[in-house]
């Protein structure tokens, strides 16, 4: 049925039911009862290409993420929840969420530009921040409501959430010294993600803070956060003339990789070399011994993420009590047996 339908039905003007169903006020009370009333009835929906065209709104919101490899083989549980938790917020507003996939061979700044120039969203999430990214500024500079899920040097005061990379190598780094160990590996991207940097400076801080020196061939940056990313660092940590006692992983999956290479080595993970990673994924669960990594709730993050994100919207600012968001969000440690002191 078409508005023009609902309209011969009632015997009244387009017009008169076109601002009867979007809640003008220059309709009486009367009218609109009966337009939604018989709209109910006769089952019409408005046609949303249309609308969107009329309002400059579209209802939907856009979660912009960059795969790989590894999410298009396995998935990516990580998202996966902050999914739930953004559309548990969003159902109260009746809004929709849109994942846009970014492949892997195509620039996001690109890809978001083209997003952004299709105007069928009325906000963004964006992920992977890069240490400066240019898309923040993009978004800023054009008056866009989004929220970044992480840090970035870019931009001015935007809405962003960041998970506790700082708490993490400090726990970390502080558990591993408190066992006895003082040659801890850490493994972080080799990309321009900013948390890789986070990361590290907090590793660094950490380390001196327990009155160690900083040793730069510690450090991995892998270019794949990923299995094979994994036992390439494992690999290269393996190789140096002293090897570390223990390793820090920014990422779960690369566990998986890190026991492989160890087992090859004819070492054991948890005996021979202690290994805790980033976060208590499906993944790393089924890992043997058990990896010391850390939780997080994110079905909450993702509700918090929509929170910050409607907070930065005209329409919906006044239903978020709180203002600008930029939170660091917590990790508690879930101590497995991947960890022991050195042998």
């Amino acid at each position: 049925m078409s508005i023009r339908d609902l309209a011969s039905h009632l015997n009244i003007s387009i017009g008169t039911v076109s601002r009867a169903l979007n809640g003008r006020s220059d309709v009486n009370a009367e009218t609109r009862r009966r337009v939604l009333e018989a709209a109910a009835e006769l089952g019409y929906v408005p046609n949303q290409s249309g609308r969107s065209l009329r309002q400059g709104t579209t209802n939907a919101i856009g979660f912009m993420v960059e795969t790989n490899s590894e999410t298009g083989t396995h998935g990516d549980s990580f998202f996966s929840s902050i999914y739930v938790g953004v559309q548990k917020e969003f159902a109260a507003h009746h809004l929709d969420l849109v994942v846009l996939l970014c492949p892997s061979d195509d620039d996001p700044y690109d890809y978001l530009r083209r997003v952004v120039a299709r105007r069928f969203v009325d906000g963004l999430f964006i992920s992977a921040i890069q240490r400066h990214d240019p898309r923040i500024d993009f978004l800023i500079e054009r008056e866009i409501p989004f929220i970044a899920l992480g840090r970035s040097l870019s931009g001015g005061s935007h809405p962003w959430i960041d998970l506790d990379f700082e708490g993490v190598a400090t726990k970390a780094v502080n558990r591993l010294v408190a066992r006895g160990h003082r040659r801890i590996g850490l493994v972080t991207p080799g990309t321009e993600l900013n948390l890789g940097y986070v990361f590290a400076d907090a590793y660094r801080a950490a380390l001196s803070a327990n009155g160690l020196a900083y040793d730069p061939g510690l450090l991995v940056r892998s270019e794949q956060t990923s299995e094979e990313g994994g036992y390439h660092a494992a690999d290269a940590l393996l190789a140096l003339d002293q090897r570390p006692t223990a390793m820090l992983l920014v990422n779960e999956i690369m566990a998986i990789g890190v026991y492989r290479r160890l087992h090859e080595a004819g070492l054991t993970p948890g005996r021979d070399m202690a290994v805790i990673g980033l976060r208590h994924s499906p993944q790393a669960r089924f890992l043997s011994p058990a990896l010391t990594c850390f939780d997080i709730s994110l079905i909450d993050l993702g509700r918090r993420l929509a929170q910050g994100l409607l907070a930065s919207m005209p329409a919906y600012r006044d239903s978020q009590p709180f203002g600008l968001v930029q939170e660091v969000w917590p990790m508690e440690l879930v101590a497995g047996e991947s960890d022991p002191p050195p042998r």
